[in-house]
């Protein structure tokens, strides 16, 4: 696996192909829950080529919405299937890879440990101290396709999101939850001074 190459070409093609209004599924955002798979599975005990299967996911992930937020993992699976047999990926690693990807599928629902660990890397903000900055950016893009009208609304989604949203691997569980659960209730303050 060539993931370095790999790694290079989709950023370059996702900095100069995606649209310019996704304020939050953005070049940044691939780069934040690279960082976070990183992190994660360095404090999960992941290394090796399963480290390099996750990394790959985690740049490919969203590269799908070079086509739209319709059905994005599963076209997200498609560019991978296309490209990654150039940088020495086998049908197998690229299987596994996509099976991540999947996993990052609202309502997630991951099936092993390096699932879970994309799952809770794509939703790692949720439990840090950046999240209302962030959770801005995917505020002004869903505003832009017309899918939220205002910020009511968002905070509702946002209410109803976290409680359905948990945490898979130990290592998220332990450094996000708490931090989490002071958003929502935020949040939902917020919504309590509306009434």
């Amino acid at each position: 696996m060539k993931y370095k190459s790999a790694e290079d070409f989709i950023l370059n093609k996702l900095h100069n192909e995606l649209p310019k209004h996704l304020s939050y599924h953005s070049i940044y955002h691939v780069k934040d829950v690279l960082s976070a798979t990183i992190n994660i599975s360095n404090q999960e005990g992941v290394s090796g080529d399963d480290l390099t299967m996750l990394k790959t996911a985690a740049v490919f992930h969203d590269s799908g919405f070079l086509f739209g937020a319709k059905d994005h993992e599963m076209k997200s699976c498609e560019i991978a299937r296309q490209y990654l047999p150039e940088y020495d990926y086998s049908s197998e690693e690229i299987e596994l890879i996509c099976g991540m990807i999947m996993a990052t599928k609202i309502p997630q629902n991951p099936t092993n440990h390096l699932e879970e660990i994309l799952a809770d890397a794509d939703l790692d903000y949720l439990g840090r101290d950046d999240f209302f900055s962030i959770s801005n950016q995917l505020f002004e893009e869903l505003t832009m396709v017309g899918l939220v009208y205002n910020e009511d609304d968002w905070n509702q989604l946002q209410v109803k999101f976290f409680k359905q949203h948990r945490y898979f691997t130990p290592t998220s569980i332990r450094l996000r939850t708490q931090k989490k659960e002071e958003h929502l209730q935020k949040i939902q303050s917020k919504l309590n001074h509306l009434k």
